[in-house]
């Protein structure tokens, strides 16, 4: 079938991405799934930094690519009858599909599969496959799902189905800021009854750590750099914000701090405002180069702990419907995390809002006849 959807011509693109355009609004042929593969229509598709990484050239990956990792849609086919999913079904992605058999799946969520981070690598689906075409020449996938596209052909590992009471909107959201921020509060951290919960860098995963450990009776204290960011965090119910000098000046400090921004001196912050024998947890994604000067002595005299968290240790089959369950009860405001609703063209714009620290979660908002052919 015929599909439109927004290809990244070349990775390393020069801001302002609206001027640069790596971007481009693409027809493409997308294949029928195979076995144990799904089509599935997007309905919503969040912009994340994980997206931004790859244009601006701090992750490496093979173009060109159909961007876009964080997505709800409805499946519309099935690569084989033997699926325990539906046609008609809400289904959530997941940027990292878990074969289950690896030593890594091993770990109940704590190191990522092997298996489907090798794919992601290469730019294929789970098992190597490759469904897009342009022109008749390959175009890689990203992170197994390709959401920024009227549909998607996906590994069934890479999607979560979730009930139809929770909109599009909201699931999309779930497979990727909440996973991974509210995983790094759930899985990583685990704070317990009492503990302050500390955010520092407060973008769409950050704010999403925040609305879990909030959700989850802590009191939360919010970092950033930017007014606006700490504004949207006290609204949420946090009371206690600082700007990054202001907190270093104050002296404060927190049993568990969650480092979201993903950057060096966020990490080193992060550490200094890290109280005797409490928890750092890491859960952005910095540039490779990118280095942090640390205490070893800090961390042996007052018995601190470090803790990496990617994609918030989480087992998305599990965790998702934990947080649907909290969206349901009112606990989880999850749509607080909605910046903008842009249009697929847009894309180019979207990234400098993000790179400039305007925006949480930009959704593209896909109609229900959005533009298909089949060949």
């Amino acid at each position: 079938m015929e599909i439109v959807g927004a290809v990244l011509e070349h990775s390393g693109a020069e801001p302002p991405f609206a001027a640069s355009a790596p971007l481009s609004i693409s027809r493409l042929e997308l294949d029928s799934p195979g076995p144990g593969e799904l089509l599935v229509r997007i309905e919503v598709a969040g912009v994340c930094h994980s997206d931004l990484s790859v244009v601006d050239g701090n992750r490496k990956r093979p173009t060109p690519m159909l961007l876009g990792h964080e997505a709800a849609g409805i499946i519309e086919a099935r690569g084989d009858e033997n699926s325990d999913l539906a046609i008609g079904d809400r289904v959530v992605m997941t940027f990292l599909p878990r074969c289950g058999t690896c030593a890594g799946c091993a770990t109940g969520g704590r190191l990522p599969c092997e298996v489907g981070s090798a794919a992601n690598n290469a730019g294929t689906l789970l098992g190597g496959a490759m469904r897009l075409r342009r022109d008749g020449h390959p175009v890689f996938h990203h992170l197994g799902v390709s959401a920024f596209a009227s549909h998607a052909v996906v590994n069934r590992a890479s999607v979560v189905r979730v009930d139809p009471d929770i909109p599009a909107e909201v699931a999309a959201l779930l497979g990727c800021a909440v996973l991974t921020g509210g995983g790094a509060v759930l899985n990583s951290a685990q704070p317990q009854p009492g503990e302050t919960v500390m955010v520092v860098g407060l973008g769409g995963v950050g704010m999403a750590a925040v609305l879990v450990a909030l959700s989850l009776g802590h009191h939360v204290i919010g970092v950033d750099g930017v007014e606006q960011k700490l504004a949207t965090a006290r609204d949420c119910g946090v009371t206690e914000t600082y700007t990054p000098q202001q907190l270093l000046d104050s002296g404060v400090r927190a049993p568990v701090v969650i480092e979201a921004a993903g950057n060096a001196r966020a990490f080193e912050t992060a550490l200094a405002a890290t109280a005797a024998g409490g928890r750092t947890i890491t859960v952005g994604l910095p540039a490779p180069e990118a280095r942090a000067a640390i205490s070893p002595l800090l961390l042996t005299a007052e018995a601190r702990t470090i803790i990496g968290s990617y994609l918030g240790s989480a087992v998305p089959s599990r965790d998702i419907p934990l947080f649907a369950q909290l969206w349901r009860e009112g606990r989880l405001p999850v749509e607080r995390l909605i910046s903008s609703r842009i249009r697929l063209d847009q894309l180019n714009e979207a990234m400098d809002a993000l790179a400039e620290g305007r925006a949480l979660r930009q959704l593209i908002v896909f109609e229900p006849e959005a533009t298909t052919k089949e060949n």
